[in-house]
């Protein structure tokens, strides 16, 4: 199969080392107009590069991967669509949920498999969560994704930058819609949003609450879900799992250490992307998805923050002399 990446940054340069070392796959090369770029996934991938989209596409290609600036994925994927290449753009899926639906709609029309980069589901400690709360009945999901301000970010905050993530995963371990959104947003130290406290209610009732911000010295990832039966607790960075179960009515319960595995998120988010593509099957990150994770990330920027309800100040009866 005959693969492409299109944009050369941090994420495409990882892109094309991971392909570059797939079976079964030829990485033809990768495109960014930035000759330091360029020479940067030359360097770990050892492909060609390219300057312009069209000399990458005049190469011949089965399908690309687009780690482009979110505002080119709409232009670069129905680009790539309109020559029938099968599609994985990173997430998200584009600038708006406009664009996001009509890359969806295009790649329907010319039967090409559509993925959107939604890389977390692929983190081991993500799956081992997924697989622990299986058939529970999930009451409440946390979610704190936070860490220092990334030089490289100036055209998004960090809704999403960061909670799209953690929206897409509400969705899918509840397999539900979110249905209320309830945003906190503050501009501390960045000219947007870089602080974020979300909550969320999804249609099959649970609650879910996402904690973000850019002003976290160091990172930090994790994920608590609650159920009648358990309650799971996972470090993404760390890779560790705890379940509690069993809870006694004089408060005891047992606790046990999960089974992760060790597999690279990203390695394995693009052999399901070209396993898909070579057998027809529906994707593990739909473009439908895609574009509802990132129309209640738009929510949340645009839902204004209402004042709370307080009851009026009575005054004390005036004393009047005599």
């Amino acid at each position: 199969m005959r693969v492409g990446v299109i944009g050369a940054g941090v994420m495409g340069s990882n892109h094309a080392r991971v392909l570059a070392g797939l079976p079964g796959v030829s990485l033809v090369g990768v495109v960014d107009p930035s000759a330091a770029h360029r020479a940067r996934a030359t360097e770990l991938a050892g492909c060609e590069s390219f300057e312009t989209l069209d000399q990458l596409l005049a190469e011949g290609l089965d399908a690309v991967t687009i780690a482009a600036p979110t505002h080119l994925h709409h232009e670069v994927a129905l680009a790539c669509i309109a020559k029938n290449i099968h599609v994985l753009v990173e997430k998200p899926i584009a600038s708006t949920v406009a664009e996001g639906r009509e890359i969806v709609a295009a790649a329907q029309k010319a039967g090409v498999t559509l993925m959107v980069g939604h890389v977390e589901r692929f983190n081991p400690a993500v799956a081992a969560v997924k697989q622990a709360i299986a058939g529970e009945d999930i009451l409440s999901i946390a979610i704190t994704r936070v860490g220092p301000f990334p030089p490289r970010m100036s055209n998004v905050g960090v809704v999403i930058d960061l909670a799209v993530h953690d929206i897409d995963l509400i969705r899918w371990f509840t397999e539900s819609d979110i249905v209320e959104v309830q945003p906190q947003l503050s501009s501390a130290v960045a000219e947007r949003e870089d602080i974020a406290l979300l909550q969320f209610r999804t249609a099959n009732g649970v609650l879910a609450h996402i904690n973000t911000n850019w002003l976290t010295p160091f990172k930090a990832r994790s994920v608590t879900v609650a159920t009648r039966g358990k309650y799971v607790m996972g470090d993404l960075l760390t890779r560790q799992v705890t379940e509690c179960f069993g809870f006694k009515p004089d408060g005891s319960y047992s606790m046990r250490h999960l089974p992760v595995g060790h597999d690279e998120p990203l390695r394995a988010e693009l052999i399901a992307f070209l396993k898909a593509v070579r057998h027809g099957d529906t994707p593990a990150v739909t473009g439908d998805e895609g574009v509802a994770s990132l129309e209640i990330a738009t929510q949340c920027l645009e839902t204004p923050s209402r004042p709370a309800a307080t009851a009026p100040v009575r005054k004390a009866p005036r004393r009047v002399a005599g």
